[in-house]
Order: C-alpha cells, then structure tokens, then sequence
C-alpha cells in the first residue's frame, strides 16, 4: 500500500472514529448535550481534530443522517426484483421493520431525534433522504394503482398512512413502549399488527 492510499485509509477511519463516537454520545445524552470536546475525549484527540473533519456539530449529525439512510436504503434493495406491485409493497414494508429492529440506534437518530431536521432547516436544504424513500413508495403505490389494487386512490394520502403506520410500529419497538406485554411476545405483536395491515389494504379498506 503507497503512502497515499494508507493516509486516505487513516483518514476514513478516523472519520469513522468520530462518526461512532458522536452517534454514542447524541443517542445517550441528547444532541444538544454534546458538544465537540465531549466527542474528542470519547476518541482521545483534542478538539482541534475533529475540526480537520467537520466544521461543526451540525455537520456531524448530518453526515451521521445520512450514513444512517444509506443502510436503510440498502435494505430496500432486495425488494426491486419482485414482479408484482402489491407483494413489492408488502416487503418494502417489512424490510422497514427489519431495518428498525435490527438497527435500532439509526432509526432512533433518522426518524426520532428532531437535530437532522433541525440541521437541514439551518442549511436550508430539502430532506432529500427522506424525498427518495417516500419517492420509491409513492412509484409502487401507482404500480399497485395500475394492477387494479387500488381504486380511486390519493397517491399522496396513501403513501402518508402506509407510512405512518409502519412507522408507527417500527416506534413502538425501538421507543420499547411494547415493554407492557411480555418480553416473548413483543416483537410477535408488532408483526401482527403489520400483517393486520396488509390484510386490510389487500381487501381494499
């Protein structure tokens, strides 16, 4: 490995360092809690080097934001080979789910923490991410419309319940509100509850 390539290396893990470490800590102890020097003794540099990477705090959960969608997003790719609309649909829906539960961490900062919006809103900038998903969702509604799944649908009003109500199951598992019921039964109702769902749009309700 030359020289430049083993600098650039270093520099991808140090920007890994600090993007783990400051995840951690925003997850903890809140966003506005944190500040740069608590991420810089979490990785054992001074301030001064995480300045070298990012100019700021906000640009930190930004970058943190986007990383986190780009998981997400990769789960969603299994899903483009399936033919028909409806079952395309019914998957993009539970590889939301397993995407919440087996990243509960990312979900809790893309989708609960308020900052990466807040963030946006200062850079005055779209929530692009958040564009694309709602944007594939929307493309397989109209799919479906087309199959004859839907009739006189609002492509927009049914791509805002579709995805209020996965996310409000993905929620209620990482928030841990289903702690109510017992342990072995907690991840068994959320699945029955999107099954519910599905059964409901699949009878056209």
């Amino acid at each position: 490995m030359g020289v430049i390539e083993r600098k650039e290396r270093e520099k991808e893990e140090m920007r890994k360092s600090i993007l783990d470490a400051a995840r951690k800590l925003f997850l903890e102890h809140g966003y506005e809690k944190t500040s740069i020097r608590n991420i810089a003794e979490a990785i054992e540099y001074s301030p001064g080097t995480i300045y070298l990477y990012y100019k700021d705090k906000n640009e930190i959960i930004f970058a943190l934001h986007n990383e986190s969608f780009g998981v997400m997003m990769a789960y969603f790719q299994a899903i483009v080979s399936i033919e028909d609309p409806f079952e395309r649909l019914v998957a993009m829906g539970r590889k939301y789910l397993d995407f919440a539960f087996e990243n509960p961490e990312l979900y809790e900062l893309m989708f609960l923490m308020k900052s990466p919006i807040e963030t946006l809103e200062c850079r005055s900038e779209i929530w692009e991410h958040g564009h694309l998903a709602t944007g594939m969702l929307k493309m397989i509604i109209a799919d479906c419309i087309k199959e004859g799944y839907f009739k006189n649908t609002d492509i927009e009003a049914m791509c805002m319940i579709i995805w209020s109500s996965v996310h409000g199951l993905a929620t209620l598992h990482v928030s841990k509100r289903t702690s109510m019921y017992p342990e072995d039964e907690r991840a068994g109702r959320i699945w029955a509850g999107f099954e519910m769902m599905v059964k409901m749009m699949r009878n056209g309700l």
